[in-house]
């Protein structure tokens, strides 16, 4: 009998213009959120983003925070260099107490290319030693929910800072660290409370965890602290090409690129129920705890369509080795 282990699986609301239909209405992501929440998923996750129009990471999660009861809302990932620190903080504990406690923060430093560096041109951010920054928010934001006063660092420096909101937990919300090169897994072992990469090889991802286990190690902190997840697209369809070519719309209308290309960076799972559950449980064996699975649908009734369908999974992928193991071909 296979061993129950504490998987959670989440799943990444559709805020994006790009994956509404002509017809549908942002308002409905809240029943969205509800619905997913009453299906069985134990996160609700959205991404921050100026690809394209979207509703706005925070005032989604302030939403959900009102409008469910025990799922983790989280951010997958958040780009803090898009707004100023300090404020930040405040929203970030305020959703946190609005929500009971509930809010998990995946953070980047984004990525060169239009995916990266334009974004900083627009909040008169400096793009070299973007980690760093990074790495000095997230440590302001820890001393502002302790209480601190004063902040003596390389890129913000402030006194008499005015009494922060206190988060509803102490210590604040737990900050998770998105990216998979050396540097970013010994940055998540020194100072992060979880990791949320999208490695398209399982065996990569299991690579990944031992480099933080160490970094940890070294560091004089317990691996078990460090929250291993995952970020993955997903389409479920019984027909093979129907999958593949309903894979290849989402990615072409998020992305601008081929599925060919972006399977090169990111875990991308199509094909049937079988295949999908497969597939990702070789991730969950690799060590993944949490996944954050994004569907690949255009349009919010498809969108719902594909949650009920990956719902029907939770329960397999629950179970460490529960899953039938996959070949490398299969991972689509």
């Amino acid at each position: 009998m296979a061993s129950i282990v504490a998987v959670d699986i989440g799943v990444l609301l559709p805020t994006g213009k790009a994956q509404w239909g002509p017809g549908d209405d942002p308002r409905d992501l809240i029943t969205f959120g509800q619905t997913a929440e009453r299906l069985g998923f134990s996160s609700l996750f959205v991404n921050d983003s100026l690809i394209s129009p979207r509703i706005e990471a925070l005032t989604m999660l302030a939403a959900l925070a009102a409008s469910t009861s025990t799922a983790t809302l989280g951010t997958g990932a958040l780009l803090p260099f898009l707004r100023r620190p300090v404020q930040t903080a405040q929203s970030l504990a305020s959703i946190d107490l609005l929500s009971g406690g509930r809010l998990a923060v995946a953070v980047g430093a984004g990525f060169p290319g239009r995916f990266g560096r334009p974004f900083y041109t627009l909040s008169e951010v400096p793009w070299p030693r973007r980690f760093a920054r990074l790495d000095e928010t997230v440590a302001l934001w820890r001393e502002l929910w302790a209480g601190a006063a004063n902040f003596h660092g390389e890129f913000f420096r402030y006194d008499d800072m005015p009494p922060a909101t206190r988060p509803f937990r102490a210590g604040g919300p737990p900050i998770w660290l998105g990216g998979a090169t050396p540097a970013a897994l010994a940055r998540t072992g020194r100072r992060y409370d979880g990791w949320l990469p999208y490695p398209p090889d399982p065996a990569d991802y299991a690579a990944g965890l031992l480099a933080i286990g160490k970094a940890a190690a070294d560091a004089g902190r317990a691996a078990d602290a460090i929250t291993p997840a995952l970020f993955l697209t997903v389409l479920i369809d019984d027909d093979e090409d129907s999958a593949f070519e309903g894979m290849e719309r989402y990615v072409c209308a998020t992305y601008g690129m081929p599925l060919a290309e972006f399977r090169k960076v990111q875990a991308v799972v199509a094909g049937s129920l079988d295949h999908v559950r497969a597939a990702v449980g070789r991730y969950i064996d690799a060590g993944a705890r949490h996944l954050v699975v994004r569907l690949g649908a255009l349009d919010l009734r498809s969108q719902y369509e594909q949650s009920e369908r990956l719902a029907s999974l939770i329960p397999a992928w629950r179970r460490v080795g529960g899953a039938p193991s996959v070949g490398q071909q299969d991972l689509a």
